[in-house]
């Protein structure tokens, strides 16, 4: 049995977004895919630059990015492993701790809510699921391991 497993969130009551002073949460542009997909590349792994590809060439780009100062300091997706799976997400280790992170979570869920998602299930919860609860209250699944969920199709699972 591998680790983690999915998380399912309500998308009806989420908290209000948290102040990031100058940094900003923006949709993915297209034309910025190889500089969000190399940020992705060299802080995370390939696997998520093959999701957040995804993402970013739907008609509408399912992916949003915090800017500072020119540069990407984090991305979050949703819709690129299957239908209303949000993720991944991740932020730079250096920006971590300041509310990016939430932001860039927030920001995803409500755009789901919007596209007519009553929930999102967060994929393949490690680590993270501290976070998750305490932010937007997610309770993982029952038999939501990865051997059991979208993530199976994988060639290594």
């Amino acid at each position: 049995m591998l680790p983690g497993g999915d998380m399912i969130v309500s998308l009806y009551n989420l908290p209000k977004m948290p102040d990031v002073g100058n940094v900003k949460i923006k949709r993915a542009f297209p034309a910025d895919k190889t500089k969000i997909l190399g940020f992705i590349r060299e802080h995370f792994s390939e696997n998520w630059v093959n999701e957040a590809e995804q993402a970013i060439v739907q008609d509408v780009p399912k992916c949003f990015i915090a800017v500072e100062d020119g540069n990407i300091i984090g991305f979050s997706c949703f819709d690129s492993s299957a239908k209303s799976f949000f993720g991944p997400i991740g932020v730079d280790k250096s920006r971590r701790g300041g509310n990016v992170g939430t932001a860039l979570l927030l920001r995803t869920l409500n755009a789901m809510r919007e596209y007519g998602y009553a929930y999102a299930i967060i994929g393949w919860v490690t680590d993270a699921a501290e976070f998750y609860k305490k932010t937007v209250g997610a309770t993982f699944i029952p038999n939501g391991g990865p051997e059991n969920s979208v993530y199976s199709n994988m060639i290594d699972v």
